[in-house]
């Protein structure tokens, strides 16, 4: 990790070299407005000072050109820096197709990330050179906030919703992560390090699996303790619940006639308050089950029911079928 000193951290992402460009653009026009102001401010201190021989007669009431150009500069100048951030910013909330997907919980005061393959971390986070990586974030208290800053990437984390993060890391090396949100007596402690690895490096790492590592295990056990299969059905047999065969990312029809896309949020909401929102042709028989599984677990069940939907690309996009 580089200690040296820095005017802005390292960059070591593809979004941080625009964000950058933004940002010293923002430095020089407001540096230029500043010194224009102070210089004028010094002219005429100068100019009108006491006893000098200045003309102080009034001036016209009404100067069309002036007036014009203190309206439309700032106008102009306004609307680049909007158009510019706002392709900055819908760039970082929409992930590419394709991303390595990471779960993360964060808890006062440590952050806690689970890889596809089911190995976990804490306050460290292990990613592969020049690809995609999209985190999946919730809190289990309070609102935190994850921060590398080498990657100009920030995205709040919030307790019961989830939220997501992407970044493409473009250098290997070890970076810092912070939580930039204030959450309580050790926010300060609420740190890590994110380690940039070259891909071959990185699967080794994911399949080097170390007595201590921590382990979440597989949702697929989970789901099996949990009993789901009982009533959840993937087969031809008559259940007392909906199919979870290719339910992730489709559209869902609902008892009261609505439907709703069968999201990270649908799918949390199923298994904690399973009542909320009854799928068609079914009852509301399923128990609730939150203060019985962690948000780790309901992450894990959430990949489980993911795996289960092996989504085509080139199917149109279906409905949940009752079997």
């Amino acid at each position: 990790m580089d200690t040296s000193f820095r005017l802005l951290p390292e960059q070591a992402s593809t979004f941080a070299p625009d964000v950058d460009l933004l940002f010293a653009f923002l430095m020089l026009v407001s540096g230029l407005l500043s010194l224009g102001i102070a210089g004028v401010i010094v002219w005429f201190a100068i100019k009108y000072r006491r006893n000098s021989a200045a003309d102080r007669r009034a001036t016209p009431s009404h100067m069309l050109l002036l007036e014009l150009s203190w309206i439309v500069g700032p106008f102009i100048l306004s609307m680049i820096l909007f158009v510019w951030g706002a392709k900055l910013f819908f760039a970082q909330r929409h992930p590419v197709e394709g991303a390595l997907e990471i779960s993360c919980v964060g808890r006062q005061w440590m952050w806690k990330f689970q890889h596809p393959n089911g190995r976990a971390e804490i306050n460290a986070l292990h990613v592969p050179l020049n690809q995609p990586v999209k985190i999946n974030m919730i809190s289990e208290d309070v609102i935190h906030s994850l921060y590398v800053p080498a990657f100009r990437v920030k995205q709040d984390v919030l307790p019961g919703r989830y939220s997501t993060l992407w970044f493409q890391a473009s250098k290997v090396g070890r970076y810092h992560l912070f939580c930039a949100e204030y959450c309580g007596a050790k926010h300060s402690g609420m740190i890590g390090e994110v380690h940039v690895l070259e891909p071959t490096r990185y699967q080794e790492w994911l399949s080097d699996v170390v007595t201590g590592t921590p382990q979440m295990g597989g949702g697929g056990r989970l789901f099996d303790q949990l009993r789901c299969n009982t009533c959840h059905m993937t087969g031809g047999e008559v259940s007392r619940g909906p199919s979870l065969l290719n339910v992730a990312g489709r559209r869902v029809p609902l008892q009261n006639g609505q439907q709703v896309v069968a999201d990270d949020d649908y799918l949390r909401e199923s298994i904690l308050r399973p009542a909320a929102k009854i799928v068609a042709g079914y009852h509301a028989l399923m128990p609730s089950f939150e203060g019985q599984v962690s948000e780790e677990q309901i992450l894990q069940l959430i990949s489980e029911i993911k795996a289960m939907s092996q989504l085509d690309a080139k199917k149109p996009e279906g409905e949940l079928k009752k079997e």
